[in-house]
């Protein structure tokens, strides 16, 4: 989705079609339009950069909201994507040279348990009025971009490749030619993709780049990790390459992602944040990465590197850096220490730094929760209360009068947003919580209009304002976007899909019933009578079925 813009009686036309195709006119609704109607929390956001002659430009890549821009400090954004086939983006580049070219990576470039892919890369001509697309269509994510300061048409692209399976089109690839052709210029195998690349300022022939071998399952926490990531630089423009070894941690040592970011002002500095199970943590080169030294290694800064990974120098001052985790943290001595910069409360997850190189207090920063922008060097930030980019899971809508919209939203909880205003238009004021999980479904009682039921078996009521847990015990396995639902025939009935199917019938939803519906885990046999998990064999673990 470009914006998120859920016209919820469609979608509940559209369920009723499956279910009734042939007693409902298409004349019934073929007049209907999209509107928007929130919530207008920003959603996931990791491509972001900022254009250094024009201080008030901004772009960001949402990874499921497509590309937006502001000219005002980020005051305003609009979307500039929206005709374009895909919303998913991991990466935005402006050519140093020419503010008017960028360059964008779709795909949201992390691996984790819940992702959408992309479709290559595009450009921009006109400084996002126009785009055409370039190429590396089945590389599926784009998590960098670099572009030669001296040519705007030489650039190099990160390329992750497929989540869930083995592919060649995955590495770092380069053009020369503005993205007409590229050439694949760093690649060891089909299970190793590029994460990230950057490009010296002072010196665009040296090139820096991570390898980061992984996979994710079709099971959450799934995930494969492979011996193939690492740290390499080209001295020659990135037609040849170097692993970078000294002081890193290894294959060995379990070594996965890397991020890495040149001092600006004193390019032979680099810093990385690496995640290793035990040596993982903030490493300093003084010496353009032949030599590295651990600076700090507390797991608030590095832990779950496959998600994070970000590390950015400010642009006057090479002793002072950022690095994203839950919080945004900040370091004044060169990476030896680091204190919680800009962080909760929020919820947020942070991604992404950038830093204006002739005004090192001009900031731009992403996080699930969008973008912002701070011109004082955080003393101040402005909302992301204007970008309606939510990373929804999934839509349902109740029966009520006017109709309320619900979903799990990307690192903001659930939410609830009545389909029409209360004086005259929708706004963030009308978006409410529904103690939900994040990444659920949310499903509203189709027989009482107080109860919303969400995640694994959550009930929020209206009239009180709480939540409570309602759902089956046992040990089961479940996705975080496990399918809660009422049956379209029978409103008594909801489901919930583990490892197993559950239901409940009893309209109070303080027992839960549990039944197995053609899926032969219990004995072997499927069955649809209620089953107990103290009916598994005596030793066996259910959650494995």
């Amino acid at each position: 989705m470009g914006r998120l813009t859920l016209f919820a009686f469609a979608a509940s036309l559209m369920t009723c079609t499956a279910v009734h195709a042939q007693s409902i006119s298409p004349k019934l609704y073929d007049g209907l339009r999209w509107r928007m109607i929130g919530p207008f929390r920003g959603g996931r956001t990791v491509g972001a950069t900022g254009v250094p002659g024009r201080p008030a430009e901004f772009y960001i890549g949402v990874n499921n909201g497509g590309v937006w821009k502001t000219t005002d400090y980020g005051r305003v954004w609009r979307p500039i994507f929206d005709d374009q086939p895909t919303g998913s983006i991991g990466a935005v580049a402006v050519a140093p040279s020419d503010p008017n070219r960028v360059y964008v990576g779709s795909g949201e470039g992390l691996q984790r348990p819940d992702l959408s892919t992309g479709d290559g890369i595009y450009r921009s001509d006109d400084a996002g009025k126009s785009w055409i697309h370039l190429g590396l269509r089945d590389g599926e994510q784009i998590s960098g971009l670099a572009v030669d300061p001296r040519d705007r048409n030489k650039v190099f692209a990160a390329v992750l490749g497929h989540p869930y399976g083995a592919n060649v089109e995955r590495g770092l690839f380069r053009s020369t030619n503005g993205g007409r052709t590229w050439e694949k210029v760093l690649y060891t195998d089909e299970n190793t993709g590029a994460m990230a690349v950057t490009i010296d300022p002072s010196n665009p022939d040296v090139v820096y780049a991570d390898l980061f071998a992984s996979r994710q399952g079709p099971w959450e926490n799934g995930a494969w990790q492979g011996t193939g990531s690492g740290l390499y630089k080209s001295t020659d423009g990135g037609t040849t390459w170097k692993q970078l070894k000294g002081g890193l941690p290894g294959p060995a040592d379990g070594l996965g992602r890397i991020g890495i970011a040149i001092a600006p002002t004193m390019t032979n500095r680099l810093y990385a944040v690496v995640d290793a199970p035990k040596l993982g943590g903030i490493y300093r080169s003084d010496d353009a990465g032949e030599h590295w030294q651990l600076m700090d290694n507390e797991d608030r800064i590095w832990g779950r590197g496959s998600d994070f990974g970000s590390v950015t120098v400010d642009t006057k001052n090479p002793d002072i850096v950022y690095d994203v985790n839950t919080s945004t943290y900040k370091s004044v001595d060169g990476g030896h220490s680091f204190v919680a910069w800009k962080g909760a409360p929020g919820g947020d997850d942070y991604h992404t730094v950038w830093v204006n190189p002739n005004d090192p207090q001009t900031i731009l920063l992403a996080s699930d929760q969008g973008a912002v922008v701070t011109v004082n060097g955080g003393e101040t930030w402005s909302s992301w209360y204007n970008q309606p980019t939510a990373q929804f899971y999934h839509v349902s809508a109740d029966n009520r009068f006017p109709y309320w919209v619900y979903g799990g939203q990307q690192e903001s909880g659930s939410a609830g947003v009545a389909s029409r205003g209360n004086d005259g238009q929708i706004t963030f004021r009308e978006w409410h919580p529904v103690g939900a999980e994040e990444y659920a479904y949310v499903a509203p009682d189709p027989l009482h209009p107080n109860w919303i039921f969400g995640g694994k078996g959550s009930r929020f009521d209206w009239s009180t304002g709480q939540t409570q847990d309602v759902g089956p015990r046992g040990s089961y396995r479940y996705l975080r976007t496990a399918p809660l639902l009422f049956s379209p025939v029978d409103p008594h009935v909801l489901y919930l899909g583990a490892n197993v199917l559950l239901k409940t019938t009893d309209s109070d939803g303080k027992k839960m019933r549990y039944s197995v519906t053609l899926h032969p885990v219990v004995g072997g046999t499927a069955r649809s009578q209620p089953v107990t998990p103290s009916e598994f064999p005596t030793g066996s673990d259910p959650t494995r079925h």
